[in-house]
């Protein structure tokens, strides 16, 4: 089996990601430390248990972004990927998913893997939408919210060619399992396992190894189907001290509550 898995860059929890000077898109603060989004390092460990599974199992991964989406690449072969692929963007802008589905899809299509995951979400912007927008590229199947996954579900699905078996989370704490026929994109839940630390075989090795660069204008211009307007910050909290005996604070805090029509 061949597998991709698609990752991204995101700020640290520890730094605020602020509108940038236009007001059009987010940045993240002066100082940001950068690392995989969580979901995605999910998504990789899956992967991983997969090859432990089925040996032979190839992983390569891949990130659309500036130069310093490498360290993210470098990370994913620490933990085990086989290869990293860099489809390098000439500036620091947050892309929308649309370009970056279209993008991945142009690079991505063609060269044969049977399986792509993804988290099922990022940290940052929290779209959800570049997984599901890259399979309506490829025309694959696709699921999100899994949970489990099981290959070779050929059997139990009544399928012709190799399928995989997905447990998806729904509203509610509902479970479905679907089969997929592959080729098909899955992206996963944070819950679904539990991202293992990197041997230091696997360090080693990363730190010798190349990572192949794409220059995104290589690839077709994606059409541009949307455009953030406009990002802005939560207004600053506000904190309210109260004063006086404890008698006139409760008196002060019930009024409040009932001024507000929480009571």
């Amino acid at each position: 089996m061949k597998i991709l898995v698609c990752i991204k860059q995101v700020p640290d929890d520890d730094i605020a990601v602020v509108p940038d000077e236009s007001g059009t898109c987010w940045r993240a603060a002066e100082g940001a430390d950068w690392r995989i989004n969580r979901y995605d390092e999910h998504a990789l460990e899956e992967a991983l248990r997969i090859r432990e599974a089925m040996p032979g199992t190839r992983i390569d991964t891949v990130s659309a972004g500036p130069p310093r989406v490498r360290a993210a690449l470098r990370r994913a072969l620490e933990m085990g990927a086989d290869e990293g692929y860099h489809i390098r963007l000439d500036d620091d802008r947050n892309p929308m998913p649309s370009e970056i589905s279209a993008l991945l899809a142009a690079w991505a299509g063609g060269r044969g893997y049977d399986l792509i995951l993804a988290g099922s979400l990022s940290e940052d912007d929290m779209h959800g939408q570049t997984g599901p927008m890259l399979a309506a590229h490829l025309d694959w199947p696709w699921a999100t919210s899994a949970i489990r996954l099981d290959v070779g579900w050929e059997a139990q699905a009544g399928m012709e060619g190799p399928s995989i078996g997905v447990e998806r989370e729904m509203e509610g704490g509902t479970r479905e399992v679907l089969a997929i026929r592959l080729p098909a994109l899955v992206a996963v839940q944070s819950g679904i396992n539990r991202p293992r630390y990197p041997a230091l075989s696997h360090v080693l090795r990363a730190r010798s190894q190349g990572l192949t660069e794409i220059p995104a204008d290589t690839l077709p211009a994606p059409q541009i189907r949307e455009r953030s307007l406009r990002v802005s910050a939560p207004p600053p909290a506000s904190c309210l001290f109260l004063e006086g005996t404890m008698e006139e604070k409760a008196g002060e805090l019930l009024r409040i509550l009932h001024d507000r029509s929480l009571l």
